[in-house]
């Protein structure tokens, strides 16, 4: 509605993980650094965790973007799955085709597939998504699969990603072997002020503005008062302040307009 009126060629704050508006805050740096590391060094297990909003998902889909094509990967964004059913959705990811249909099976056709990689000179990585969701049962099924490896190194890396309930759940006693196998763990922290105000200047650029928007001191002070740093609520209160200067015509927005897009956004949360 409002790109034509602010000369923009696509929505600056959706909601989506889109990779390319990732904005590389000092934390975000820090843990593509942690994955990159993780994956190359062929540690195993990694475990990236953060808020709700933090930009988890995006940071994955990010480097999922810049891996050499020598990585072979899996992605598994739904992890409400049963332990055989998370193995048939790893090996349909992979394009293993699996004859047999017991856990057995499915274990074997991704060693041979894993080991057939590994003489090719590639690396797996298998990436699971929300992973705070899967129960202790399934979790036990990733410490096996982290068992796959030759004498030299991990046959695959394992990166689990999910919000700090995750944490505590591999704090619990049947799971303690899984967490004596995370070898890579970071934590991601929303953004601070300055890193909040670059991020909205980030976007508006990746969408194509020309710099004609703007935003008050006091105005980046409410947003981020509001929101913590945490993107996706910075993404919610932005848009709707640019449909509210759009209905408004201005390009200037102040605090004024981030308060009544706060009170609306309050109000939805609660």
């Amino acid at each position: 509605m409002y790109l034509e009126f602010y000369g923009l060629k696509e929505h600056p704050f959706n909601v989506t993980a889109d990779p390319n508006f990732l904005f590389f805050s000092k934390k975000h740096k820090e843990a593509l650094s942690c994955l990159y590391y993780g994956v190359d060094q062929r540690k195993g297990l990694i475990v990236l965790t953060g808020e709700i909003g933090t930009g988890k998902t995006t940071l994955c889909r990010a480097f999922l973007n810049q891996i050499s094509k020598s990585i072979k990967t899996a992605f598994i964004i739904n992890p409400f799955l049963s332990g055989l059913q998370l193995l048939k959705a790893i090996a349909d990811d992979l394009g293993i085709q699996i004859l047999g249909k017991t856990k057995l099976s499915f274990i074997l056709e991704l060693n041979k597939f894993l080991i057939k990689q590994s003489e090719a000179g590639n690396n797996v990585v298998l990436i699971i998504d929300e992973a705070q969701n899967l129960k202790a049962k399934e979790l036990e099924e990733i410490r096996l699969l982290s068992n796959l490896e030759t004498e030299k190194h991990k046959l695959l890396q394992i990166i689990l990603v999910g919000q700090p309930e995750l944490n505590q759940k591999l704090q619990l006693y049947n799971l303690r072997q899984l967490k004596q196998r995370v070898m890579v763990h970071y934590h991601i922290l929303p953004l601070d002020e300055d890193e909040t105000s670059s991020y909205i200047y980030h976007r508006l650029t990746v969408a194509g503005c020309d710099g004609s928007i703007k935003f008050s001191p006091l105005a980046i002070k409410k947003i981020y008062g509001f929101s913590q740093g945490t993107p996706r609520l910075i993404n919610l209160i932005c848009d709707r302040v640019l449909l509210l200067g759009f209905i408004r015509e201005k390009r200037y927005i102040d605090e004024e307009m981030i308060g009544l897009c706060i009170n609306e956004i309050s109000q939805i949360l609660e």
